[in-house]
C-alpha cells in the first residue's frame, strides 16, 4: 500500500494521476500546506525540504522496511519502476523519458510557480512589473518547447504514454489563468484534449484531501501566523547532536 501525503496542487496531482493510471490501492494522508502541516517534525522525517508531496511503500520490492521518497519526478520514477508501467527500463526509452521528466521539475514547474507567485504579489512590496513579465514570457516558451515537441509525436516522449505527460499535464490545466492562447499551439492542444479526456487523469486531478478551506474565515491573527510561516522562509538550524 502507497501512503501519499498530499495536498490538490499541480504537484500532488501527477502522482495521483499515475496512481489512478496503475489503479493501485493508495491512501491520502492530507497535508494542509495553508495551514503549515509541511512543518511538522512527523513530515519532516519523510521529506527535508518540507514540501509536499510525500511518499511512504510499505510494501517495498525488497520485502524490507517501508521506503519513502520525495519530490514529485522522483516518486513517480518509483512507482513506475516498481509497478512495471509507464517508464520503460531499456537504456533509450528510460532515458527518453527520464529527460522530460526532469524536464518539467526544473524548467515548467518552477517558472509556472514564479509566474503565479509574482502575479499575486501585494503591492506594498513595490513594483514587480520585471519579474511578471520574466516569468509570463518563460511560461509561454515553455509551452513553445511542448508545442514543438509534440508536432511530429503522440506523446511527449514518443508513440507510448508514459510518466513524461502525467508530470506535464497538471501544469497546464489552467492554462487560461497563465494568460496562454491554446490556439496559439495547436499540436500542445491536440495533446492536452487527448489527456484531459482521459478517464485516469479524470480522477487523479480530481481527488481531494478534506474540505476546501475559505480564506475569509481566517482570523487577523491565523494570517498573520500564515504569513510568517510560509513566506520568506530562511534555512532552519541543525538539529543538536
Amino acid at each position: 500500500m502507497y501512503d501519499i501525503h498530499y495536498w490538490p496542487t499541480p504537484n500532488g496531482k501527477k502522482v495521483t494521476i499515475l496512481l489512478e493510471e496503475l489503479g493501485v490501492p493508495y491512501n491520502v494522508v492530507p497535508v494542509n500546506i495553508g495551514k503549515g502541516d509541511q512543518f511538522t517534525d512527523d513530515f519532516l522525517k519523510i521529506n527535508p525540504n518540507n514540501r509536499m508531496p510525500a511518499l511512504v511503500d510499505h510494501a517495498p520490492k525488497d520485502g524490507g522496511a517501508p521506503i519513502s521518497v520525495f519530490e514529485s519526478g522522483a516518486i513517480m520514477m518509483y512507482i513506475a519502476e516498481k509497478e512495471g508501467r509507464f517508464w520503460p527500463q531499456d537504456v533509450r526509452g528510460k532515458y527518453e523519458v527520464t529527460q522530460w521528466v526532469i524536464w518539467q521539475m526544473a524548467n515548467q514547474g518552477p517558472k509556472t510557480g514564479e509566474r503565479g507567485h509574482f502575479s499575486r504579489v501585494d503591492p506594498k512590496h513595490g513594483d514587480q512589473s520585471y519579474a511578471q513579465r520574466r516569468f509570463n514570457d518563460e511560461v509561454h516558451r515553455m509551452y513553445g518547447v511542448l508545442n514543438n515537441r509534440l508536432y511530429d509525436r503522440r506523446y511527449i516522449a514518443g508513440d507510448d504514454y508514459s510518466i513524461a505527460d502525467m508530470i506535464s499535464y497538471p501544469w497546464t490545466a489552467s492554462w487560461e489563468l497563465q494568460g496562454i492562447d491554446l490556439n496559439e499551439f495547436k499540436h500542445f492542444k491536440r495533446w492536452f484534449d487527448e489527456m484531459a479526456a482521459r478517464p485516469a487523469v479524470q480522477r487523479g486531478m480530481a481527488v481531494t484531501a478534506g474540505p476546501v478551506e475559505d480564506p475569509a474565515t481566517l482570523s487577523p491573527e491565523e494570517r498573520e501566523r500564515r504569513i510568517k510561516l510560509l513566506y520568506n522562509q530562511r534555512a532552519r538550524p541543525a538539529p543538536d547532536a
